[in-house]
């Protein structure tokens, strides 16, 4: 793996993110070596690449032009940021462009169903102004189905007829809030769901800074246990402004509060977060959690083995457990990244002798690059299926291949055969309505299917049972 330093000019927050309570991007000038961060000389300073300067990566030279405009053409439209611990100790420069950590990070060119990269690549060419450029990008978003599974229009709660923004209720038990200073990442995943966070478009994005609103519905819904903090990575704030929203939490009594959840990549995108000078205070935070008697969870995101390969990130993980915090694992299974039953293993076995707990495996949601990623519902069955049967019982925690829909998470059984008939099995782990979780039903077989919406039921009934009230709460 090719680890030279990346070396860049200084660059600048986008936009979304000046707020100087976010931890600062820095870079060093060019040609001289990076700060260290505090006074750990280990730790390096955080440098983030981007749309503006991604083609003065030294790693980049060697890449075809042809490349690098494909990167800059689907770069208008989807989100894209890089930081130099990717650069350096993730991407393996000398499989790239086919290399699953390049591919995790880096735009290509049939993210983009080809009239919309033709048209943006047009534009580019002729030499249009940024704003014609925006336009066409704004309108593509907008194709992408930006918001899926009702995001918009079922998920966001209201508290005394006023709607809470920043905050999503889609099953009983469990809120999601949305902090305001945690709305970006330190890297951004090019199958990210959430892209319409960081693409500045104001009617996409979702954030919160109204902790007290968020105590306030809490107090009126004591079926909720658990709070998610979600993003963007709440781990990009310093854990001063972290602590501003869950300290208030912890000392407003709330009986049935008994977990919380952080949504985070930065284990590996950042691992230095939980090591340097602001992690010593980010782990007596979490410590603070714990000992409130409040199980705190880290919902790590771990797309590919060799995330888990670094020292920084096996130290810093090490470091969050020793506070109390369990760290369980996810990933979507992604085609071109992980769409192999020998990964999967590996990385569950890995994460497992870390001390994680592996949680899920999700389907690509339906939005953005979904075309790009997805995998029809029965390879992603076998691929699930041979991965566990290659590990041992500790490993087999994780569930999945679950789809988050509109109605709820949906778990692909297998397939089956009743009455002659080959038939798709699945069952709800999570639903809008309770009574619809681990209910089994049937799909007619569809080897092309990859998602909900494209099945249909195995046995001549018009809807599945759950499409009849399908906006219930």
């Amino acid at each position: 793996m090719n680890s030279r330093p990346f070396r860049q000019r200084r660059i600048q927050h986008e936009a979304a993110n000046t707020d100087s309570n976010i931890l600062p991007v820095v870079a060093s000038p060019a040609g001289t070596p990076a700060e260290s961060a505090g006074d750990r000389p280990d730790i390096p300073r955080y440098k983030a690449c981007s749309l503006n300067n991604f083609r003065d990566i030294p790693q980049m030279a060697g890449l075809p032009e042809a490349l690098k405009f494909d990167i800059e053409v689907v770069a208008q439209v989807l989100p894209f940021k890089v930081n130099n611990f990717v650069l350096d100790q993730l991407i393996d420069w000398e499989r790239a462009p086919d290399d699953p950590l390049f591919v995790l990070t880096f735009p290509q060119r049939a993210m983009l169903a080809p009239a919309h990269y033709d048209e943006i690549a047009a534009l580019l060419r002729s030499g249009a102004d940024k704003p014609r450029i925006r336009a066409a990008a704004d309108r593509i978003r907008l194709e992408l189905n930006p918001h899926p599974a009702g995001q918009l229009s079922h998920n966001v709660p209201s508290l005394e007829g006023e709607t809470l923004p920043g905050m999503q209720h889609k099953y009983r038990e469990t809120v999601l809030f949305f902090p305001g200073q945690g709305q970006t990442c330190h890297a951004y995943c090019s199958f990210c769901f959430r892209w319409p966070q960081f693409v500045g478009m104001a009617e996409l994005k979702f954030a919160s800074r109204e902790t007290d609103r968020l105590i306030d519905y809490l107090r009126c819904h004591p079926e909720v246990s658990d709070v998610l903090f979600t993003g963007g990575d709440p781990m990009i704030m310093s854990a001063r402004n972290l602590a501003s929203y869950i300290e208030p939490l912890l000392e407003a009594g709330l009986p049935n509060l008994r977990r919380i959840r952080i949504g985070t990549k930065a284990l590996s995108y950042w691992p230095y977060r939980f090591l340097d000078d602001d992690g010593d205070a980010l782990m007596a935070l979490f410590e603070r959690i714990t000992a409130s008697g409040r199980h705190l969870a880290l919902m790590a995101h771990f797309n590919h083995p060799r995330e888990l390969e670094p020292a920084a990130v096996q130290k810093a993980i090490a470091r969050v457990r020793q506070t109390g915090a369990v760290i369980r694992t996810q990933s979507p299974l992604l085609r071109h990244i992980n769409d192999d039953p020998a990964l999967w293993a590996e990385m569950w076995s890995r994460q497992v002798d870390l001390g994680c707990v592996p949680y899920y495996m999700f389907l690509s949601r339906d939005t953005g690059a979904h075309d790009y990623f997805s995998v029809p519902l029965v390879r992603a069955w076998e691929i699930y299926r041979a991965a566990y049967q290659r590990v041992s019982g500790l490993c087999r925690t994780v569930r999945g291949p679950s789809m988050s829909a509109d109605p709820g998470k949906v778990q692909v059984l297998g397939t089956s055969e009743i009455g002659g008939r080959k038939v798709l099995q699945l069952r709800f782990l999570q639903g809008r309505n309770p009574d619809w979780v681990h209910r089994p039903f049937f799909a007619a077989y569809d080897e092309t299917a990859t998602w909900l919406d494209e099945l249909q039921p195995a046995f001549g009934e018009s809807r599945f049972f759950f499409d009849e009230d399908a906006g219930a709460a």
